[in-house]
């Protein structure tokens, strides 16, 4: 078992960025100062299976937007946090009030401000396109990249890691 795939076996919380990551990073406003994102129904579903097989998704942006509220709400994820400047600060208030260590939580971030969380969580990840330093510095890099496939890859392995990929395909397969 490589290195990543026993991190994250453990893991009972996963936290990811968004610009960078759950998107390609690029930011469009409308006329109306309005902002418009991009997402994955990729990485939305296998965000999906994560949480049905038991692990819980925190989102933790730097940004605050509409958008990204209503995805979350789409997807059932009721730990959206925006407007964090402090991610390992949140991350840790978040493990804290679950009982439970940093080792078995994990983040996704895709630039040098999610270097801070990224170290203290016991799994780490980013997306082919993430800053250099922080590909220098996580357990996985993916092959897709921000709202590309980059989470979905992610999501999978922490399934496969965690021995439950067989059963999250079991409904499709029947």
């Amino acid at each position: 078992m490589s290195q990543a795939l026993a991190k994250a076996a453990g893991l009972l919380l996963m936290g990811f960025d968004v610009d960078g990551v759950l998107t390609d990073g690029t930011l469009y406003f409308g006329s109306e100062g309005d902002e418009i994102k991009a997402f994955s129904s990729l990485d939305g579903h296998g965000l999906k299976m994560l949480q049905h097989a038991g692990i819980e998704v925190a989102i933790i942006s730097g940004r605050s937007s509409p958008a990204l509220r209503s995805r979350a709400e789409n997807l059932g994820i009721r730990e959206l946090h925006m407007g964090i400047e402090d991610k390992r600060g949140l991350m840790e208030s978040l493990v804290r009030a679950r009982g439970i260590g940093l080792a078995q939580a994990g983040y996704m971030g895709d630039d040098v401000v999610d270097l801070p969380v990224l170290r203290a969580c016991g799994f780490s990840a980013t997306v082919a396109d993430g800053h250099d330093e922080v590909k220098a510095r996580v357990d996985h890099v993916t092959r897709y990249g921000g709202g590309r496939g980059g989470v979905r890859e992610v999501c999978e392995l922490i399934l496969r890691a965690q021995g439950k990929w067989q059963a999250a395909m079991a409904e499709y397969l029947a």
